[in-house]
């Protein structure tokens, strides 16, 4: 059973190869709690919070109410245990009321399925009754100056000493940095390559974990994102994640599903956007007649809904494929990010144009929904990446036969 708010629903059996393209009454229910929360907890105040670059820790606390902060981590754990594409049901919805909360949303989750699923249990015990409420929040230290897409060059270093590890280095582009509770971080213990990598817990608060400036970017305000400096962090080694030398497996895990998400989150947007134009160019008129009533305009609506039709659909059988455990799970996550944070971004931009100058007035969500959308296409993996992973299964012997 999985329990949303008050509400109690039984669990649904995913992850068949025959996919099912209608949504069940439960899954429906979650699309349904889901929407209602983004209207009425995130869209009203998304304009202001991308504005002011304020971050809605209120808000975060309230979807912890609901179960959204902890959708995949383990019922062991106090979460939900949902499928993955279960889970995006709710994302897209939620990224509907606010882009960028929602894709914290996604992260946080993520850092916190990680707890659940691999630290000790005095480590879940500690951190995930409040992760999973909403109540702390967690960062997801990956990403570093000198290794970004590539991942396994990562350099940050944890030298064990004892029953404690001693970190040093950078961790960029790190989504919450200074405002949230715990950091699950990648680190090197071991040779160079994938098989040194281990993942460690490190409370926030840490002495010797220093947080940079608050970088201003081009959309994602309502979220703060620094670089975090480690400076001789002790680390108990009760606070790791798996084995010494899992870390790049967990890591490139939660890619899996990082990648789903923010694909998701593009979707959603999108399917607003989509949504706002269209009852705009209905209203809108030109030459003695509504906007909507050209040919062009319909035509150009009809392929915006298509395209997003496609990629909803390649994003729910990418999850269906990870929630089944399928081989070639990775290379769906991966064609279903590329395509779909492509399409978001296009439709966004679509939208924007529709409404004219209009659009690129805040005034209008459309610039913001622009503006959020374009850098889904360089997290999770760039999409040039994304490429490469499927171009290199694709050649591979056999590879045809199994990915179509």
């Amino acid at each position: 059973m999985v329990r949303l708010g008050t509400q109690i629903f039984p669990k649904t059996v995913l992850g068949q190869t025959n996919l099912n393209y209608e949504l069940d009454d439960v899954q429906r229910a979650y699309a349904d709690s889901a929407r209602e929360f983004a209207l009425g907890e995130l869209f009203p105040y998304a304009a202001t919070w991308d504005a002011d670059a304020v971050f809605p820790k209120g808000a975060l606390k309230a979807a912890g109410e609901l179960g959204f902060m902890g959708m995949y981590t383990p019922e062991s754990a106090g979460g939900l245990g949902m499928s993955r594409l279960d889970a995006s049901l709710i994302v897209e919805e939620l990224s509907r009321g606010c882009t960028t909360t929602a894709a914290f949303l996604t992260i946080h989750n993520m850092a916190t399925s990680m707890v659940g699923k691999y630290c000790q249990s005095s480590a879940i015990d500690s951190w995930c009754p409040a992760l999973v409420a909403g109540e702390k929040l967690a960062s997801y230290c990956l990403t570093e100056p000198g290794a970004g897409s590539d991942a396994a060059s990562l350099r940050t270093r944890a030298i064990r000493d004892g029953d404690r590890y001693r970190v040093n280095g950078s961790k960029v582009f790190i989504s919450g940095a200074g405002d949230t509770d715990v950091l699950v971080v990648m680190t090197r213990t071991g040779d160079e390559g994938p098989k040194g990598i281990t993942a460690l817990l490190i409370p926030a608060d840490t002495p010797g974990v220093v947080y940079g400036k608050k970088e201003h970017k081009m959309g994602w305000n309502a979220q703060p994102t620094r670089m975090i400096t480690f400076d001789n962090v002790e680390v108990p080694v009760a606070n790791r994640l798996g084995e010494e030398g899992q870390g790049f497996a967990i890591a490139m895990e939660g890619l899996d599903g990082g990648r789903i998400n923010i694909a998701t989150c593009s979707v959603g947007t999108a399917q607003q956007a989509l949504e706002d134009a269209k009852a705009y160019v209905s209203e809108r008129k030109q030459f003695g007649q509504a906007i909507a009533d050209f040919q062009h305009t319909q035509f150009q609506l009809a392929d915006m809904l298509t395209e997003l039709v496609a990629a909803r659909q390649m994003i729910r059988l990418a999850a269906s494929k990870l929630d089944a455990g399928d081989p070639q799970a990775s290379t769906y996550c991966a064609m279903a990010k590329r395509f779909a944070t492509d399409v978001g971004f296009r439709v966004c931009n679509d939208a924007l144009q529709l409404f004219g100058g209009y659009g690129y007035i805040r005034e209008y969500p459309m610039e913001r929904y622009v503006r959020d959308t374009r850098v889904h296409q360089i997290l999770e993996g760039t999409n040039e990446v994304m490429r490469v992973i499927v171009g290199r299964k694709l050649m591979m012997d056999g590879a045809l036969e199994v990915i179509k």
